[in-house]
């Protein structure tokens, strides 16, 4: 049973994907960081980077938003040949754009960090059962519609359908067994819509948004229906009134899977939501077994480390090891979808020794990716028990967009200890003896101004007879434990 819970509150919108009771995926939409990705914009190109084979456009955002060579449609009548031999990737992107130029992009990554977003000219307009390329010339299918008559079928229909051959589509998996009267209307849908894109194109000026994707609530029954919803309940009267609207014109037979949560406790109570995005922000994660996963989210990469903790099993280490690790793999997809982790990702499973065993693993990690809808590659299983994969990144991590480095150690995840501080206080001491006045003042947090008192206290005593001067100490409550200031009075 698979089911989707939203939750409407004053300037948030969050949903969770529910399958057997667990929470499998949250989704949360701010009104002051609306979601970027499949946003049209008309951008001015600021800056060409040769040596990077790309250029930063100005689309309105904060940062100026980064394009790739590669992701650039058009190329002028002189590159024609280098295109049609496949040599795409010697192209030089100078030759291609221009400082001054004006582009209609969409955003394919949210911006993300210190990073701004990253943009196509390869422009994609997602209707129910369709996907529309303007750009493009052929008709692709979901690789999840599996059944080869069903393929053959729809590729046909499309073909006879699209008016005059114009542009490319791709069938998403809800097309299957739809009728050509719904892909018909499709296609009428997508083409009013294009039309009205270029036409706002042509008059928006450079650095604003052309086109914006649905909502939250509404993509939601756009794109998640179709893989085996039940039912989705709204807490919010005025948010499923507008839900039902775009059901009843997109999505007839979806409305009766609409209703309105009227429960007295709050929608994410239910499945014990709330408690797995508190769990979803911790680095440790317990298993059912009594081991462990350690996740460490980094600017470059996210490590995940397995542990058999508390776990001692029954036979030999090597039997340990094997089902840690299995239950270890079983875990990780979910955690991947439900922090929303992307990029690199390295896994330290615990070293085993039967190639068996290593086999299973890789298999069983496998298994718990293959329900993601985020692309998803593994490259390989070390010797040592590391295994690299690729999970693709469009927007940010829950905990990218629930927190913010801590303003005590600036995101390290680690102070300095008081004894630390300490050694550091002496020496700036040491530094200021020449100082004039009487007296020297140290200004501290209070763990470290204690241990000046006991444990550095000898230290301290000696120190004052070596510069001939009294020191004098002072907690200073808004100070973090590796803050301090002498200051000569």
């Amino acid at each position: 049973m698979r089911e989707v819970l939203v939750n409407v509150g004053p300037g948030e919108t969050r949903a969770a994907l529910i399958e057997d009771g667990i929470v499998q995926e949250v989704f949360i939409e701010r009104a002051s960081r609306r979601r970027l990705v499949s946003n049209l914009y008309k951008g001015r190109v600021m800056r060409v980077l040769p040596g990077m084979q790309a250029a930063f456009l100005d689309i309105g955002l904060e940062r100026t938003a980064f394009l790739h060579v590669d992701d650039i449609v058009a190329a002028p009548l002189e590159e024609a040949d280098a295109l049609a031999g496949g040599a795409r990737e010697e192209l030089d992107v100078r030759r291609l754009i221009s400082p001054g130029d004006e582009l209609l992009v969409q955003v394919i990554k949210d911006p993300i960090g210190t990073k701004g977003a990253r943009l196509t000219t390869f422009i994609t307009l997602p209707a129910r059962y369709l996907v529309y390329l303007p750009e493009g010339e052929d008709v692709g299918v979901s690789a999840k519609i599996d059944e080869e008559l069903e393929r053959a079928r729809l590729k046909s229909l499309v073909a006879e359908l699209r008016p005059g051959g114009a542009g490319g589509y791709i069938l998403r998996t809800a097309a299957q067994g739809v009728s050509a009267e719904a892909l018909r209307e499709d296609m009428a849908y997508l083409e009013r819509l294009w039309q009205h894109v270029r036409r706002l194109a042509a008059e928006t000026p450079a650095g604003t948004a052309v086109h914006e994707d649905l909502p939250l609530a509404l993509r939601l029954l756009r794109d998640e229906l179709s893989h085996g919803i039940g039912v989705v309940r709204v807490d919010s009267a005025e948010a499923l009134a507008r839900m039902r609207a775009f059901a009843a014109e997109f999505m007839p037979g979806a409305a009766a899977r609409l209703e309105l949560y009227e429960g007295t406790r709050p929608i994410f109570d239910l499945h014990g939501v709330e408690e797995e995005i508190a769990r979803a922000l911790e680095r440790r994660v317990m298993l059912k077994s009594g081991g462990h996963l350690v996740i460490d989210q980094t600017e470059a990469m996210t490590t995940i480390d397995v542990n058999t903790g508390g776990y001692v099993g029954h036979r030999n280490l090597e039997e340990t090891s094997f089902r840690t690790n299995l239950e270890a793999a079983e875990a990780i997809g979910r955690q991947l979808r439900l922090r929303n982790l992307g990029g690199i990702i390295i896994i330290d499973f615990i070293d085993m020794h039967a190639e068996s065993h290593r086999r299973q693993i890789l298999a069983a990690l496998e298994r718990s990716l293959a329900g993601d809808r985020a692309q998803t590659r593994i490259v390989s299983l070390s010797p040592l028990g590391l295994v690299e994969m690729t999970r693709k990144r469009t927007r940010e991590s829950l905990a990218h967009l629930l927190c913010e480095p801590c303003p005590a150690c600036e995101g390290r995840g680690f102070v300095k200890t008081a004894e630390t501080v300490c050694q550091e206080i002496f020496r700036e001491l040491l530094r200021q003896e020449h100082a004039g006045g009487g007296e020297m003042l140290v200004l501290a947090h209070q763990a470290v101004v204690d241990r000046l008192l006991e444990a550095e206290a000898p230290a301290l005593l000696a120190l004052q007879r070596d510069v001939g001067r009294t020191v004098r100490l002072q907690v200073e409550a808004l100070y973090g434990v590796d803050q301090f200031d002498v200051v000569a009075l």
